[in-house]
């Protein structure tokens, strides 16, 4: 394993939800809060900054090109030529305190993603899928703040953060038909100050995970036993995924965002952009098929 690079110091208030794009060998996330996304390109050093105008939570890549995102408006798809956003459906749209927080695709070309209270007033979020015929469904009801998901290598489990629950839960995954079931604490997480965010997972079915208030990255085993810690030199650490030519690169997101002035004094890398190879290699990025 390598040494952590300080990639960009871009101080993201609240950056979240990287994904890589392994057609165009680019980094996408999203700064939350200012309400954008980036892409970068490791090649050539080259990052942009695109306004959306309107808070996203998640992004993900369609297979016919393009993006979808989930916002505070509900999901979106977002032309990256023309710059237009072409609104889907809002199931939160009674609740104007709401927003969608992170997502993924599964193996299917399904997008998930999971509202929150902008105030994080608990049991009030939902998680839903949307499928590429364009119907909905809500799975998870009473949720805190919707966070890191996704499957093991062999797309039988799923797993899922409720993040004031302080939990990374395994539910068992019918890859045909999008269900779940079956739902068990696989981590609990018990370090003071500290709640699981984002999470993606490897080659080996290990499950990285990013600790917010805890500084670190924990990649965790199959049976949820700690496997290695990573420090990161923020406080909030938000998400991460795996990237590179050979996939093995892992990449990593932060946040400002309630962090005091004393605090940011002490760790101005906080919002920053991070990488390190890890020797695993991540699994294959799916797309949206609708």
């Amino acid at each position: 394993m390598s040494e952590l690079e300080h990639l960009l110091p871009l101080q993201n208030t609240l950056g979240e939800g990287p994904r890589w794009n392994e057609v165009t060998q680019r980094l996408y996330w999203v700064d939350i809060v200012n309400k954008c996304y980036y892409h970068y390109t490791p090649a050539t050093g080259h990052y942009e900054q695109i306004h959306v105008g309107t808070q996203i939570g998640t992004l993900a890549f369609r297979e016919q090109g393009n993006l979808i995102l989930a916002t505070q408006e509900g999901f979106a798809f977002w032309d990256e030529q023309t710059r237009q956003l072409h609104h889907l459906i809002n199931p939160e749209a009674e609740k104007p305190h709401m927003r969608f927080n992170d997502g993924a695709v599964d193996c299917q070309g399904r997008f998930w993603a999971g509202s929150m209270d902008e105030y994080e007033q608990e049991d009030t979020g939902s998680l839903y899928r949307l499928d590429p015929d364009g119907s909905l469904h809500r799975i998870l009801t009473n949720l805190g703040i919707s966070n890191g998901i996704g499957w093991n290598p062999d797309n039988t489990i799923m797993y899922f953060i409720d993040s004031p629950r302080r939990t990374i839960s395994a539910f068992d995954f019918n890859a045909t038909t999008g269900t779940i079931s079956n739902e068990r604490p696989l981590v609990t997480i018990t370090d003071a100050g500290t709640i699981p965010d984002g999470l993606t997972v490897d080659s080996e079915g290990g499950i990285w995970c990013a600790h917010w208030g805890g500084a670190k990255i924990v990649r965790y085993t199959p049976d949820g036993e700690v496997e290695r810690i990573i420090p990161i030199p923020a406080p909030h650490v938000t998400s991460c995924t795996f990237g590179g030519p050979r996939m093995d690169e892992l990449y990593i997101t932060t946040a400002r965002k309630a962090l005091s002035t004393e605090q940011l004094a002490r760790s101005p890398f906080s919002g920053d952009l991070f990488r390190l190879k890890v020797g695993i290699q991540g699994l294959p990025v799916y797309r949206f098929k609708g």
